[in-house]
């Protein structure tokens, strides 16, 4: 055996049954099959955890694919559009890559390939132009719920919890290519004066970007992938997230038109919690969605959906860019019944209260926080952001007087994301916003205020009857009196 056929017996080609014709035969006669290569055993890292053993591409493959990606495409974006299970476009590439392959193969050896190399190098290339290259079976995994890309070594994906995954880029190169087949359909850039993006894939998965010189493993992209079909408020309450007398109040405080904050770190679930109580927002509502990546799927007749814009190519920076601030300010021009917007996270969290406090009643948004009284101070820091002179006590006033309800969304020490908190905003008494808990996720037996941090619990009432109990029942929505916990002592001191 030559000393690159064992080379290439130490990766494990990717497998890619196929319908396609293979290549002709004189093709097959000029490069006879290689042996089958033999799986690698796992390895282990500094730590001592095991690593799967890696899916590579076999290095003749990998240079191959690179030389070849430019040149199956009449243009760099002409299949931006295209879907990796589109069998018409997967026929015009592979007829593409035959022509080629015979017509190269003529001039030099190295473009001889035999059917299994074939099949092998066009799946790949399939899943380079259009799709998303080394990561296109975890895209299309449906039990996959996050992928991390931390350079072209190591991919991570979160199934039945998080672990390393089997696969990996050829190299930095074949990773940057498939960053920017992911932000170049949505107009954005992603180069050395924007090594940070926000995009989305087209199923409305969230996508975040950072490549050189601040990701130093590599180009690093982190997805979040999201459901085909949208989960509901059963889904949640069959997941523990909340109660059916939970439910019941936040459907009666969305139709009532109370403005709500959904509070929680990262990965808590606020998006997921945001598009769930959207779903009770009445059809005759005008809704403008308002984020940095599309990602709520309301389901609504009368939804208008706007995303943040970079700048134009080539400008000067400014030029063509829209913020979600730009956005919040257009769309109260555009006469809403109820304005959601993804997260708030810059000086739009004034723009956001004022509109609240100026008649757009059954407003949405999300903050990062870890608490309500966190989610208020949150939200004082993101009005001074805004570079207006205000003193803190009028912001606090401004919050105290917009926000009805903070929703506290948690993810548990067990993974399980679930409401911890429903909190009041009662109004303000000296320079403090009073927070009344209305419900508060326990664990059976325990004492204490605090919101327990384990699964195990549920969501339960307070005893407290909100203020604004009178605004609901005006609507229609007279709760049953177990919502509230059925008046009398309790747990919490009430």
């Amino acid at each position: 055996m030559s000393l690159k056929q064992r080379r290439l017996s130490d990766r494990v080609p990717r497998e890619a049954p196929s319908r396609e014709p293979a290549p002709s035969a004189e093709s097959q006669a000029a490069a006879p099959a290689a042996p089958p290569p033999a799986a690698p055993a796992p390895a282990t890292n500094s730590t001592g955890d095991n690593v799967p053993a890696k899916n590579r591409t076999p290095a003749k493959l990998a240079h191959l694919r690179k030389l070849l990606r430019p040149k199956l495409l009449r243009t760099p974006e002409e299949a931006d559009f295209w879907d990796r299970h589109d069998e018409e476009k997967q026929k015009i590439l592979t007829d593409r890559l035959r022509a080629i392959l015979e017509k190269l193969a003529q001039e030099r050896d190295e473009f001889r390939v035999n059917a299994q190399e074939f099949e092998q190098l066009r799946d790949g290339l399939l899943d380079d132009l259009m799709g998303f290259g080394a990561i296109q079976q975890l895209v299309d995994n449906k039990k996959a719920k996050e992928i991390m890309v931390n350079g072209p070594e190591v991919i991570f994906a979160e199934t039945k919890g998080l672990n390393e995954t089997e696969f990996v880029f050829d190299d930095e190169d074949h990773l940057l290519f498939t960053a920017q087949r992911i932000v170049r359909p949505l107009g954005r850039v992603l180069d050395r004066a924007n090594p940070m993006v926000d995009a989305r894939l087209p199923d409305g998965s969230r996508v975040h970007i950072v490549s050189n010189p601040s990701a130093l493993n590599g180009t690093t992209i982190t997805i979040r992938k999201f459901p085909e079909k949208p989960l509901t408020v059963e889904d949640l309450i069959n997941f523990g997230s909340f109660t059916r007398e939970t439910s019941q109040f936040l459907e009666a405080c969305i139709v009532s038109a109370l403005n709500i904050v959904v509070s929680g770190g990262t990965g808590s679930g606020k998006t997921t919690l945001l598009n769930v109580l959207s779903s009770f927002i009445p059809e005759d509502n005008r809704i403008v969605t308002i984020e940095d990546a599309a990602e709520l799927q309301l389901t609504q007749r009368h939804v208008v959906r706007l995303e943040t814009a970079p700048p134009m190519m080539g400008g000067d920076g400014v030029a063509g860019r829209l913020t979600i601030r730009d956005l919040v300010k257009g769309s109260l021009r555009m006469r809403p019944d109820r304005i959601v917007v993804g997260e708030c996270r810059g000086g739009e969290a004034l723009d956001m209260l004022q509109a609240m406090n100026t008649g757009h009643d059954g407003s949405l948004t999300t903050v990062h926080s870890n608490s309500p009284r966190d989610a208020v101070a949150r939200l004082e820091t993101l009005c001074l952001m805004a570079g207006m002179d205000l003193p803190v006590s009028v912001i606090r006033r401004q919050i105290a007087s917009a926000v009805d309800l903070i929703i506290q969304q948690a993810r548990l020490k067990d993974g399980a994301r679930k409401i911890t908190q429903i909190s009041e905003l009662q109004g303000m008494e000296g320079d403090s916003v009073v927070l009344q808990d209305i419900f508060v996720y326990r664990l059976p037996g325990q004492t204490g205020m605090h919101p327990a941090e384990v699964a195990g619990g549920n969501l339960e009432s307070t005893g407290f009857r909100p203020n604004f109990i009178d605004r609901l029942e005006q609507n229609g929505f007279r709760l049953s009196s177990r919502v509230f916990g059925a008046g009398g002592p309790n747990r919490f001191g009430g």
